[in-house]
């Protein structure tokens, strides 16, 4: 049974007993009070080519369907990403030309003759479709890859300002009059002291090492499990007061005060957090344009696996009728079993097992291509558009 989390694509043959099938469907599927919506679509009329052919497309179409939509969710969760997984937001932006998903598939859907002309050969045509989208993925990798480069380098810079006071980037929290300047003999040293430490601190430092100039601690800065403090003392002495240091758990900052270091340092987180803003929106709009042209792409692939399959299972001529269901989750299985009532009269011609076999091209029986196509299906034929938006 197709899953509930899809929208389904029928197709079945548009002959004369196809007549009316549309509206008596939906007469039927609307006494269910959950069914969601129904739409007819139509199906081109390909060139079927020859057997061989068919069953070639019948084995690669499948793998191509799996690869496209794996593209289309690759694009869905990247603007999941940018928007921080905002679902309101997310539907602004899941659009297929400014339509929803559900209005694209049910609201007239139709083949994109300017792009993908029918009267060229169904492996031309899928193979432009697999080259649009593998174009669109690699400019998307591109971006991507480009975004996360530059996320990744703004993301280290700001990492430097978070953390207590033992680790974080000391640069934006003092100033030049917290240091001696030009001293051939005198250095300020930065020592970030628990708080439980601090009383310990004041009675101490002065004894941390020889030659600390008295008075001379300076509280720079608090937090949650630090203070910041400044003491001055003989260069001669910083591994002495720095041992002492280690000795009684405070602990000495390696930092040097350089203005033109700082102003360099705040030149490079707003380069990057510019850079990271302008890019963000470069990524978001093409992710967008993307998502509506590679969800375009995968239906229309999944037009053709229906029209290659219906022409296997049904034979020729190749005139189908396209079906768009989108079935409500809590009655999925209902109304399934009600499609499958309905298009029992297809039984005879799509049941593999049958003597008769499936024909196409000149009433030709299937023959050794029989073991190829068993396998488990349906009345009518069905391919899924997986909810990978939702």
């Amino acid at each position: 049974m197709p899953s509930d989390q899809s929208t389904w694509l029928i197709a079945v043959p548009n002959d004369g007993e196809a007549e009316g099938l549309s509206q008596e469907l939906h007469s039927k599927l609307s006494q269910q009070s959950k069914f969601t919506g129904l739409a007819q679509f139509e199906i081109p009329s390909f060139k079927t080519g020859t057997l061989d052919s068919l069953i070639a497309l019948s084995e690669d179409i499948p793998k191509q369907d799996i690869a496209f939509t794996a593209t289309v969710a690759k694009t869905v969760d990247t603007l999941r990403s940018l928007l921080n997984n905002d679902p309101a937001k997310l539907a602004q932006h899941i659009l297929i030309d400014e339509n929803s998903v559900d209005d694209y598939l049910s609201k007239g859907w139709r083949w994109d003759e300017g792009r993908y002309n029918v009267q060229k050969g169904l492996r031309e045509i899928v193979d432009s479709l697999s080259k649009d989208l593998t174009s669109i993925d690699n400019a998307m990798k591109a971006k991507l890859n480009n975004y996360n480069l530059v996320k990744g380098s703004l993301t280290q810079l700001q990492r430097k300002k978070l953390g207590n006071l033992s680790v974080r980037s000391l640069a934006d929290l003092v100033s030049k009059e917290d240091f001696i300047q030009d001293s051939d003999y005198l250095e300020t040293l930065l020592v970030a002291v628990p708080r439980a430490l601090v009383k310990d601190w004041n009675l101490k430092y002065e004894k941390l090492s020889t030659m600390v100039v008295p008075r001379s601690s300076r509280l720079i800065a608090s937090d949650d499990d630090f203070s910041l403090f400044g003491a001055v003392v003989f260069k001669r002495t910083h591994d002495d007061f720095a041992q002492g240091c280690r000795e009684n758990k405070f602990i000495l900052r390696d930092f040097v005060y350089s203005e033109e270091e700082m102003i360099k340092q705040q030149e490079e987180l707003r380069t990057a957090d510019t850079t990271e803003k302008e890019l963000w929106t470069e990524l978001l709009r093409l992710s967008r344009t993307n998502f509506s042209e590679s969800f375009k792409i995968l239906v229309h692939l999944k037009v053709v696996r229906l029209f290659v399959e219906s022409v296997l299972r049904y034979g020729l001529p190749a005139n189908y009728l396209g079906l768009i269901i989108k079935p409500d989750p809590k009655v999925t299985k209902k109304t399934f079993t009600l499609l499958q009532a309905h298009f029992t009269y297809l039984s005879p011609r799509s049941n593999r097992s049958s003597t008769k076999g499936s024909r196409v091209e000149g009433e030709e029986y299937i023959g050794e291509y029989q073991s190829l196509m068993d396998q488990e299906f349906f009345d009518f034929v069905l391919f899924e558009v997986p909810w990978i938006v939702y």
